[in-house]
């Protein structure tokens, strides 16, 4: 015998079609909520999901600190809420709340929104001194004459100013002068023949250059003549 079919129209159990109609609706509400999330300026992440200790700093304040220094162009806020695993507004308070204190406390800098970002900047009213010390380190750039004559200091070293006019052809009594203000090179005392002042090279030479010790230079006597006539030729030239 066939079994009776059941369903509502013939008196059977009917108490599954509310609950499948609710998963229904549930289903479907779920997309219509995260759309509404992102259209209120939110990145779907709850405060209370992410704990403190991993955001990988101390706090969302240092933690957007450490960012903003790192970057070379304007963060946008959504980029920074994504690094940090926070929500959009909160990201945003956060700088806005930043920004506010460096120019209430007087910073040498600031934190500006631009361009569609976030980035820091120096505080205006130390336009001035920026303005000094960027031009000052323009002047204070070796030039050529200078950094061949320390070269020759370098290698030669001690050596006499009379032996790097011969070396580099030209006088260098000036580049000298220069060299020794600027604490690249020194007296080394006298030479035993002919009574001339000695020079050599500095700790802060080897501090500009990233050395440890001379013995770190590179060799250069593939590029250069016999060391033993170059001598002579120097003897000569500057007697």
């Amino acid at each position: 015998m066939n079994e009776p079919l059941t369903g509502p129209e013939n008196g059977g159990e009917a108490a599954d079609a509310p609950e499948a109609a609710d998963s229904l609706d549930t289903r479907l509400e779920a997309p219509t909520a995260r759309v509404t999330a992102l259209e209120d300026g939110l990145d779907g992440t709850d405060p209370d999901d992410v704990p403190d200790d991993e955001l990988g700093a101390p706090s969302v304040a240092a933690g957007l600190e450490a960012l903003l220094l790192v970057g070379d162009e304007p963060q946008d806020v959504a980029s920074l809420a994504a690094a940090l695993r926070r929500p959009v507004g909160e990201v945003r308070a956060t700088l806005e709340e930043l920004a506010e204190d460096y120019r209430r406390s007087g910073r040498g800098f600031d934190l500006r929104e631009v361009a569609g970002g976030w980035r820091f900047y120096t505080n205006p009213d130390c336009a001035p001194l920026v303005e000094r010390h960027v031009r000052d380190g323009q002047q204070a750039r070796l030039t050529q004459a200078a950094l061949e004559t320390l070269a020759v200091v370098a290698y030669r070293q001690p050596v006499s100013r009379g032996r790097i006019s011969a070396v580099r052809g030209v006088n260098v009594d000036g580049v000298i002068r220069t060299l020794t203000t600027r604490g690249l090179i020194a007296e080394a005392g006298h030479d035993e023949s002919s009574g001339a002042i000695l020079y050599r090279t500095t700790e802060l030479f080897l501090e500009r250059l990233g050395l440890r010790s001379l013995e770190e230079l590179p060799p250069v006597s593939q590029y250069l003549p016999d060391i033993e006539m170059l001598d002579d030729f120097i003897e000569q030239t500057s007697s």
